[in-house]
C-alpha cells in the first residue's frame, strides 16, 4: 500500500535504521543521506520516510510531502555550501530514466560544473 513501508525496499530499510547510510539531515517526514556512488562532489539523496514508488506517485498522493522533500534539497545544498554556486535536483521516474530504487527520491548534485542537457 502506498505510504506504507515495503519489506523489500532499500530506502525503507534505511529509514528504519536496518541498513546503514551516511545521514546528513533528518526531519519528521524526510531523511537525506550521501549516495554510495556519487556522481558529483555533493551527491545526496532526499527521500520521504513514507514509501511511494516514484515522484509522480508521491505528488499525486501527498503534495505536501513532496514539498517537504524539495524543501530539504535546498537545506542540503545550503549545508554543503553549494547553494550559491548552483546545484541540480533530479527525480528519476521509471527504469528508462535511470531509477533503480523504486522509492521516491531526489538527487541533490553539485560542487562541480553540471552540463546541459544531462545524460
Amino acid at each position: 500500500m502506498a505510504g506504507e513501508p515495503q519489506a523489500d525496499c532499500l530506502f525503507c530499510k534505511i529509514t528504519a535504521g536496518e541498513v546503514p547510510a551516511t545521514v546528513v539531515r533528518e526531519t519528521a517526514t524526510t531523511i537525506a543521506f550521501r549516495d554510495i556512488n556519487p556522481q558529483a562532489p555533493t551527491h545526496v539523496l532526499v527521500i520521504p520516510k513514507a514509501h511511494y514508488p516514484d515522484a509522480a506517485a508521491l505528488a499525486a498522493a501527498d503534495p505536501r510531502l513532496l514539498a517537504d522533500v524539495l524543501r530539504e534539497t535546498a537545506e542540503v545544498a545550503a549545508e554543503d555550501k553549494i547553494d550559491a554556486t548552483g546545484y541540480r535536483v533530479v527525480f528519476n521516474t521509471g527504469a528508462g530514466a535511470g531509477q533503480t530504487v523504486f522509492h521516491a527520491h531526489a538527487h541533490v548534485l553539485g560542487g562541480r560544473g553540471l552540463n546541459w542537457p544531462p545524460g
